[in-house]
């Protein structure tokens, strides 16, 4: 049955993280994002809370709490700023759950662990300057040699890329083969040939640190390859319904802190000797924050309880993603008009809320990707065929090793 009210361990959590936020991140957010700075202390932070392995098995380090508790953490960041949801959603998302799902009990020993525990940072690294939505344009590649692998090729929009341990890329195997010559591979950074470069002048998200990933005769042993040679496609896509899942969560987060913002200043600004919130179209807009938020937050949880069940998610998780950032983005724009000028001014944090909510919209899959998915999906043009290896199921079993 799905169950729309949290659990009192689910409210805990999220008491926990709102009261982190309002403490921790909040007050200091507008200088983070003026100085473009990542601050990694709230790495360390998240790692004691136990919030970088929320929905890892206990057996691997984690607190092993079901996934839409992971959504209720990815809200909850967002609605502070989105670089730190951004953060989870690398480590936790994007790299932690494919281990989860697909690596072998060396890998989840030796990787999964640590990142579930926090000790050790995950990212997570597909897209490359000229392969973003064409993920088979790729052109890093993996050469076999004897028990290592020899990498050579960059990742760039990497989240993380200079603070990250351990990085999940991608790689061509087999150069003419398309999609099907991708494998998939676990490179810490110590390895030799390995060097990142943040970037600096993002439109948002700018106290996040992202960049780009270098690779230079990087040679990784064998036993890192996650999944089989050539299965690197599925391994990046089911990854991808994990990450998305959070980008959308984090969305319910900002059209939150949007509401809470605009909610506060239409009752506080009074025009034509009233206050704005009187105003119909303000109310309007008001509105479209809440039907937005309530109607984004259904599509992520029901992709969070299909997740518990096991059930295969793809098609849920992209609708989800599309919606909520788009209604995410929406929101802000209207936070910015309700605000009037002020909303232009660095004094509000309506416009970081407005440059933040644009890259959701882009990565992960782009709006107009996930429309053409969606009417693939209804046309029955596109079907999901079962995967080797599938995310566990919540309650998590214990596994004997």
């Amino acid at each position: 049955m799905f169950e729309f009210s949290y659990s009192d361990e689910q409210q805990a959590v999220q008491k926990m993280v709102r009261k982190f936020v309002d403490k921790e991140i909040i007050p200091h957010i507008e200088g983070w994002d003026a100085e473009q700075h990542f601050e990694p202390q709230i790495l360390d932070r998240l790692a004691q809370l136990g919030l970088m392995g929320i929905c890892i098995p206990e057996q691997y380090g984690g607190q092993g709490m079901d996934y839409n508790t992971l959504a209720i953490v990815c809200a909850e960041l967002e609605r502070g700023d989105t670089a730190f949801r951004t953060a989870v959603s690398v480590h936790t998302a994007l790299n932690s759950m494919t281990l989860l799902q697909w690596g072998n009990e060396f890998q989840k020993e030796k990787y999964l662990t640590p990142q579930a525990q926090g000790s050790k940072v995950g990212a997570y690294g597909l897209t490359e300057p000229n392969a973003g939505s064409d993920v088979a344009a790729i052109q890093t590649t993996a050469v076999r040699d004897g028990d290592h692998y020899i990498l050579n090729g960059s990742k760039t929009w990497i989240s993380l890329c200079d603070v990250a341990d351990h990085f999940l890329i991608f790689a061509k195997t087999t150069p003419d083969q398309g999609h099907r010559g991708i494998s998939c591979f676990i490179v810490e950074r110590s390895f030799s040939g390995v060097s990142t470069r943040g970037f600096k002048h993002k439109l948002g998200i700018r106290a996040g640190n992202t960049g780009e990933v270098f690779m230079e005769e990087v040679r990784v042993p064998v036993e890192n390859r996650v999944g089989e040679e050539g299965e690197g496609f599925k391994i990046a896509m089911s990854a991808l319904d994990n990450g998305r899942f959070s980008v959308a969560a984090g969305a319910v987060g900002l059209i939150d802190a949007c509401i809470e913002a605009s909610l506060k200043y239409a009752h506080e600004r009074e025009t034509f000797g009233k206050p704005i919130g009187k105003h119909q179209l303000v109310q309007q807009m008001i509105a479209k924050m809440v039907a937005g938020y309530e109607t984004s937050q259904l599509l992520v949880h029901r992709v969070g309880w299909m997740k518990n069940q096991g059930m295969r998610n793809t098609r849920e998780t992209s609708l989800a993603k599309w919606h909520a950032c788009d209604a995410a983005f929406n929101a802000a724009v209207d936070a910015v008009q309700i605000h009037g000028a002020n909303g232009y001014s660095h004094e509000f944090p309506v416009e970081r809320y407005m440059r933040n909510a644009k890259a959701p919209v882009i990565y992960e899959g782009t709006r107009e990707i996930h429309q053409v998915m969606q009417a693939e999906y209804a046309l029955g043009y596109r079907k999901d065929k079962e995967l080797r290896r599938n995310l566990p199921a919540w309650p998590f079993a214990q596994v004997e090793v």
